[in-house]
């Protein structure tokens, strides 16, 4: 299932992060702000020197006229654009591509459940689904996927609602989408958020469903690829 990424692409050298969303990269000798979509750390990725891959913009109302895209682990790219796993999902759901959502005849973006906005509804006639995607961009030690690399209240806060979703009816999901192709695990990042990796265990024991995928990422596309063992 590939996204493609479309744009003029240049590669660049990361400079540092300036806030969550604005960071410095050189491009062609110049100091340029970039646009970064993902709140994520990053800090094992973005490091001073890394090799990243941007994506020029032209529009008038942006304050930057790049996206930050990429980053070169070694040789490896990692995808970091935190849009982009739902944009490949939404295609995935619609064409049946992952077997355990493929019965599902509705697929809508954004919808509100509680004091939350999940990123999908799916429906049939017989029932319906509230599904949340998390980006992840973190792989440790022996190839073990993780999320989330900072403290997310935002993310406790959606698996306590899916809790509550799936208490009156629905069928309730979390798919953490690794965007990069050396994760074979994943589990959540006790480390930084143990409120977070609680409420995953707590909602996986009342019935909220977990998947995991890594992707296959190259400078034009993104592919969903293999799903991966929940540790």
């Amino acid at each position: 299932m590939k996204v493609f990424i479309e744009g003029l692409k240049f590669e660049g050298f990361f400079v540092e992060r300036v806030n969550r969303f604005i960071a410095k990269v050189l491009i062609k000798d110049n100091i340029e702000l970039v646009h970064v979509a993902n709140t994520g750390r990053m800090k094992e990725l973005l490091v001073p020197g890394a090799r990243v891959l941007v994506r020029y913009v032209e529009e008038a109302h942006r304050k930057t006229k790049y996206d930050l895209l990429m980053v070169y682990k070694e040789d490896m790219l990692v995808s970091i654009d935190s849009k982009l796993p739902n944009t490949m999902l939404e295609k995935a759901f619609r064409e049946g591509a992952i077997p355990y959502f493929s019965g599902f005849t509705s697929v809508k973006r954004e919808v509100t459940f509680g004091k939350s906005k999940f990123d999908f509804s799916l429906s049939n006639q017989k029932e319906n689904a509230l599904i949340e995607a998390k980006c992840v961009t973190l792989v440790k030690e022996n190839h073990m996927a993780s999320f989330p690399d900072a403290p997310t209240e935002r993310g406790q806060r959606h698996i306590l609602e899916l809790m509550a979703a799936l208490e009156v009816g629905f069928r309730t999901a979390v798919i953490f989408i690794v965007q990069r192709g050396d994760g074979k695990y994943f589990t959540p990042n006790r480390e930084m958020d143990e409120a977070f990796a609680d409420a995953v265990v707590k909602a996986s024991a009342a019935g909220v469903e977990f998947y995991a995928f890594n992707t296959k990422v190259t400078e034009d596309y993104i592919e969903l690829a293999q799903e991966l063992e929940i540790v």
